[in-house]
C-alpha cells in the first residue's frame, strides 16, 4: 500500500495586511520518524510574524511548555511502550487502527476516533498489519497520577 500523502497549509498576513497562505507544502518524512511537527506555539499564541515554527520532533519537546501540533505514525505490529507525560493530548486517528493501553483496560481506535489523553500512564500499540497515523495537539499540563516517565 502506498504511503498516504499529507499536506501542511499555514495562514498568515501578507505585506498589505491581508490574510494569505504562507506555507503550502507536502508533509515529508513521516515514514522515517515517529512524528512530524506541523506547528508549535507559545500559550497564549503569538500569531504575529510569518516565521515557520515547526522544528524536527524530539520527545523532549513535549516538555517545552509550548503547544505542539504533530502528525504521528505508529508502525504495524508495534508493541506498547508505557509512558506518561506532563501534557494534555488531543488526538484524532487519521488512518489505520491502534490500541490505547491503560493500567485498567484498553480501547481500540480507528479513523475518526478522537482521544483525550490527560497525562496518565498509557501506551500505544499497533498489532495490525498497516501503520496508523494520528494528528495530535499537545498542551503543557500539571502532572497527574504516577507522573512523567517520558
Amino acid at each position: 500500500m502506498a504511503e498516504r500523502q499529507f499536506r501542511r497549509v499555514v495562514t498568515g498576513i501578507n505585506e498589505q495586511g491581508e490574510s494569505t497562505v504562507i506555507i503550502d507544502e507536502a508533509v515529508s518524512g513521516l515514514s522515517e520518524v515517529p512524528a512530524v511537527m506541523l506547528w508549535r506555539s507559545s500559550f497564549p499564541a503569538d500569531n504575529s510574524g510569518n516565521a515557520d515554527t515547526a522544528v524536527p520532533f524530539t520527545p523532549e519537546i513535549i516538555h517545552s511548555g509550548q503547544v505542539l501540533f504533530n502528525l504521528c505514525q505508529f508502525p504495524a505490529r508495534m508493541p506498547p511502550v508505557m509512558h506518561a507525560t506532563d501534557a494534555l493530548d488531543f488526538l484524532i486517528v487519521v488512518s489505520g487502527r491502534l490500541t490505547l493501553v491503560l493500567e485498567d483496560g484498553e480501547a481500540v481506535c480507528g479513523p475518526g476516533d478522537c482521544i483525550v489523553d490527560r497525562g496518565v500512564l498509557h501506551g500505544w500499540s499497533n498489532p495490525h498489519d498497516e501503520p496508523c497515523v494520528v494528528a495530535c495537539v499537545t498542551l503543557p499540563a500539571a502532572p497527574v497520577g504516577k507522573g512523567r516517565t517520558m
